[in-house]
């Protein structure tokens, strides 16, 4: 079973190098996420440049709850989860350029524009995601999302979210 992130405090990102590349594992990640099975869309972060873009990817498997009724002879990834999937990595940039206490602090998508779905996302397929920074603001980040797989472009969006404090 996965650990709840309470168990073990987040700390920032070190991305202090610049010619250090940033990977974040499954572990890392839900940390920072309060997502947890069947709801966490991001496998790994590959690559993170605060203020600037994240790219990770989350690898499509068969066994995921929704492929039963989406659709039962040919499965595909719903567009609303692979725009979560996008704000999540989206999240996980905002924790690394200012890094917030997870414990104390959670990020809400606000809404999302010009969503576009342009190919299908099946079981098998590895979902690579990257966000980029349209503006920040406060505790307030726009962010353009692309999802592909194999260089094919899937999704794509701008995001809007926000930092608050969770409620007590």
């Amino acid at each position: 079973m996965a650990a709840f992130s309470g168990d073990v405090p987040a700390r920032p990102i070190d991305v202090s190098a610049p010619d250090k590349t940033v990977r974040l594992d499954i572990h890392r990640i839900l940390q920072i996420l309060p997502h947890r099975f069947p709801f966490v869309m991001v496998d790994s972060v590959d690559e993170i440049v605060p203020y600037k873009f994240v790219r990770g990817h989350k690898c499509v498997s068969y066994n995921e709850p929704w492929f039963q009724g989406h659709f039962p002879h040919r499965p595909i990834m719903p567009g609303v989860l692979i725009l979560e999937s996008l704000a999540q990595v989206g999240g996980i940039l905002a924790y690394a350029s200012e890094p917030f206490d997870p414990t104390t602090n959670l990020m809400f998508f606000l809404g999302i524009d010009k969503a576009k779905f342009r190919h299908t996302v099946v079981p098998g397929d590895r979902l690579d995601l990257e966000c980029r920074v349209i503006h920040h603001r406060s505790n307030v980040w726009k962010l353009n999302g692309e999802a592909s797989v194999g260089g094919t472009l899937c999704a794509q969006g701008e995001l809007l979210a926000t930092i608050v404090d969770r409620a007590p």
